[in-house]
């Protein structure tokens, strides 16, 4: 009993992550809606856990998710869905760029101002997962590639900071990612 109770944000965050991976393999609009609630509750969790890059992520997914939702709904009035497409290449390179700067920026600001015991490896997902979630607004197929790495790390790395739960759930998300983007394809394809 006192295992569920120092575990409980863990395990609803990660009951609601289950629910978002597999609304975002099925691409429904559905999956922003419980992102938000797993996400406000992420950031308690991860606060609480030092992993205060994943913390403050969490405030940026809230935005991501109402801007994923509405790109979504937008195009769902227009009675059609917004398309699953391919990542231009130009914003790939761009995003690469951002992304390892991302990394650098969040990499000195933990190491210089927290006590963080994991800033590589926080700062990395991170920095990978702002650019995950904007792909995923924007329904690019290659996501998917960002979150298997993303995923994989993080599990890792959850393992590492306690949170069995969310750990185990990350390594999930690396089968359905992969799954997903198969998915994703021969959608794409028959569209």
């Amino acid at each position: 009993m006192e295992f569920l109770s120092s575990h409980w944000l863990d395990i609803t965050t990660t009951a609601l992550g289950l629910a978002y991976i597999l609304l975002e393999y099925k691409a429904s609009v559905w999956m922003w809606v419980v992102g938000f609630v797993m996400q406000s509750l992420g950031i308690v969790l991860y606060y609480q856990k030092g992993l205060y890059a994943d913390c403050g992520m969490e405030f940026y997914y809230l935005a991501m998710t109402v801007y994923g939702f509405v790109v979504w709904m937008r195009h769902k009035q227009k009675s059609s869905d917004l398309p699953i497409r391919h990542l231009p290449k130009k914003l790939a390179f761009i995003w690469t760029g951002l992304a390892v700067a991302i990394w650098a920026a969040i990499y000195f600001l933990l190491s210089r101002f927290t006590n963080s015991n994991v800033p590589v490896l926080d700062a990395f997902t991170t920095a990978l997962s702002i650019v995950g979630i904007w792909a995923l607004a924007r329904k690019y197929l290659e996501q998917w590639f960002v979150w298997i790495v993303v995923d994989v790390v993080t599990c890792g790395l959850y393992f590492y900071k306690d949170i069995p739960f969310k750990a185990s759930l990350y390594g999930l998300y690396v089968v359905i990612a992969v799954l997903g983007y198969f998915k994703w394809r021969k959608m794409m394809e028959n569209a």
